[in-house]
């Protein structure tokens, strides 16, 4: 017989009837693609920190008093909440989000990979840091949106209302950033290397 994981609806029910560890659960569930965020928008492992902690709480909050009505979106919720927080945190410093990495936190480490040899990590790892920059390189409107596809794995939909423009403006958003990528890489030759 085959247990199956209870879903972020059934979390949060057994949640609200007292379950802390249904919310432990949930948490865990969801943390790596919610931290990954809102670090990818913020470039500070502290404050990024600050902010993971500060959408979990607004979550809790939320879920607590009955507002919570997203029933089997809350991953989507949860991004859109971390995503509104990190708009609010450049608003008040009044300076624009510039995605690039650090030596302390790297996206692909929370991504899952099966065994490989060195080989095959190596060119795996040259190849992630090669796009890392190609994607540094972009507009922030074009950089958001690669960011909101790729690393949260939100749909076009999502990203057109939690950057509130239009759908067709976000597919364009994302394909001048496939353009300008591969222009990138044509003209300079890959600079990258």
């Amino acid at each position: 017989m085959k247990v199956l994981p209870l879903s972020d609806q059934q979390l949060i029910e057994k949640y609200l009837a007292g379950s802390d560890r249904a919310f432990e659960t949930l948490l865990t569930r969801h943390k790596s693609k919610i931290f990954t965020s809102i670090y990818l928008f913020v470039k500070d492992q502290e404050l990024a920190e600050d902010i993971f902690q500060d959408v979990f709480i607004k979550i809790i909050d939320t879920i607590r008093k009955g507002k919570y009505n997203h029933e089997g979106k809350f991953l989507q919720w949860a991004m859109r909440i971390s995503y509104n927080m990190c708009v609010d945190h450049f608003r008040r410093s009044k300076r624009r989000t510039n995605v690039s990495l650090t030596d302390t936190f790297d996206i692909f480490d929370v991504l899952q990979t099966g065994d490989e040899n060195m080989e095959q990590s190596m060119i795996k790892n040259q190849t992630y840091n090669k796009v890392r920059k190609l994607v540094d390189l972009l507009p922030p409107e074009q950089r958001e949106v690669v960011i909101l596809r790729h690393y949260a794995d939100m749909s076009f939909k999502e990203i057109a209302q939690l950057t509130r423009v239009s759908i067709n403006t976000a597919l364009g958003r994302m394909r001048y950033a496939l353009i300008n990528m591969r222009k990138m890489v044509e003209e300079k030759d890959m600079i990258l290397q």
